[in-house]
């Protein structure tokens, strides 16, 4: 089980702060065509990520020309693989691939891909930064020729394309990213070091910070602030880097633009965790918002990727599709529920009863129904206050044996079902828009006084 407890990954005192993110999923990119060629040889990739899976193979960037040729002039992917490797193929070859493996779902990676194929020095001619160092130990290893084509880089016949969040070959679109990015470079014409887009803070994390280098012919930068779909200065997909190579989107929604960014990363639900072990997890999806059971005659159930036993914490959860019967079950458990230890819980089910450690405790507070938006307000020191569409049903003391835990986010579905849970940045439609009192958080309803988001500045703050 991975939880982020407290302030851990937590970025203090950055100096510069990344506002926005994108949210990608099944068959969604943003995609461009050249309109002049650029470098054939130096590019740099500079992106931040933050996987939904750790067992998927994906792509971030991916270059392709409608010729149809698979070779080195025509395909481009760098991505990441299934078992968590890093790999950048060109064509038939494998370049890199990482001996290292990156499936963290719950925090920030940076990743740098530099290239200059024309490098006289061999190992110089690609390279991979995540966080600021080197990765230097690979499984596999090819070196570029000298004078290789990058695609994305040039027209031939017009027909070039760079790919955000999925690859193309002549079977088509594929590889779709599941996850978050947030600042993303393209940069023509030049190699760079992780060293012109981050530094590392007197903590001695790994931060961003303004790249003031060149961005070439063909160079973007991403920063994910407009909610269009369209290829221009207010869509999604716009290119503020000053050369206004904006990007056409495909099946991504004005939802998808979040505020979960890696100065302040915000929880979702956690799919490498298990409650003991017996319950199967639900099916993910929206950046780890969206639970869905898949089939009747099983429990299914879902943690948070962050605990706190400090911060008195807020949520909402919109039921779309649940049993009107004590088999739904929402609230906030210990984070400790392996191997054995205690279980502290208290849970508000389908029929309107609530239990603490599995004791019921009160009844008849209104049945859960598809529609229903409930919100759950823990403190950890003291009790646990559950809303039914912003009205307050019942307030549960917390035993003072379990006062002293670390508490996450709990949800449970029997028979097949779903709901969006909302941790600030929801995958669907506010109506209203409510923040915490720090300013963070996307709610449906108020967020009670003394109350806050689960986000990293929060939990730097109190957690």
């Amino acid at each position: 089980m991975a939880f982020l407890i407290g302030g851990a990954n937590t970025l203090r005192d950055t100096g510069y702060e990344i506002t926005n993110s994108l949210r990608f999923g099944v068959d969604t990119d943003l995609k461009r065509l050249p309109s002049a060629t650029g470098q054939s040889i130096k590019g740099t990739l500079s992106v931040w990520v933050k996987f939904a899976t750790a067992d998927t193979e994906m792509a971030i960037i991916g270059g392709f020309d409608n010729s149809g040729a698979n070779d080195n002039d025509g395909y481009f992917v760098f991505k990441r693989l299934a078992d968590g490797n890093l790999q950048f193929e060109g064509g038939d070859n494998v370049y890199l691939e990482t001996t290292a493996l990156f499936r963290d779902v719950s925090a920030w990676y940076h990743i740098v891909l530099a290239i200059d194929s024309g490098n006289a020095t061999a190992d110089q001619k690609q390279r991979i930064y995540v966080n600021g160092a080197e990765i230097t130990a690979f499984d596999t290893r090819n070196n570029l020729t000298n004078l290789q084509d990058l695609p994305m880089n040039t027209t031939a016949g017009n027909d070039d394309a760079l790919l955000i969040g999925c690859d193309e070959d002549t079977g088509g679109k594929g590889l779709f990213f599941n996850g978050y990015m947030s600042e993303f470079y393209w940069i023509d014409q030049n190699q760079y070091a992780a060293s012109d887009f981050g530094e590392y803070n007197d903590d001695g994390i790994w931060i961003p910070k303004e790249f003031e280098g060149s961005f070439g012919v063909n160079g973007v930068f991403l920063q994910f602030k407009e909610t269009g779909t369209d290829a221009d200065a207010s869509g999604m997909g716009a290119d503020t880097g000053g050369s206004t190579l904006h990007f056409t989107a495909t099946n991504l929604a004005a939802t998808d633009v979040t505020t979960d960014t890696p100065t302040n990363n915000f929880m979702t639900g956690n799919p490498l965790a298990k409650k003991n072990g017996y319950f199967d997890n639900v099916t993910y999806s929206e950046g780890n918002l969206k639970l869905t059971s898949p089939s009747i005659d099983s429990n299914y159930t879902a943690l948070g990727t962050f605990a706190t036993k400090n911060m008195p914490f807020y949520y909402e959860i919109k039921l779309t599709d649940v049993n009107e019967n004590n088999d739904t079950r929402v609230g906030v458990v210990n984070a400790e529920t392996s191997g054995g230890s205690t279980i502290a819980e208290i849970l508000y089910r389908g029929d309107g009863s609530v239990s603490s450690t599995g004791e019921t405790t009160l009844t008849s507070q209104g049945n859960l129904s598809d529609g229903t938006i409930l919100s759950v307000a823990c403190d950890p020191d003291t009790n646990v206050k559950f809303y039914l569409n912003g009205s307050l049903t019942s307030t549960i003391a917390i035993n003072s044996s379990y006062q002293d835990l670390e508490y996450t986010f709990f949800y449970r579905i029997v028979n097949a079902g779903n709901s969006e849970v909302n941790f600030g940045n929801p995958s669907y439609a506010i109506s209203s828009g409510n923040s915490d009192a720090n300013g963070y958080g996307n709610f449906e309803y108020a967020v009670p006084s003394g109350y806050y988001a689960l986000c990293t500045k929060n939990l730097a703050e109190y957690g």
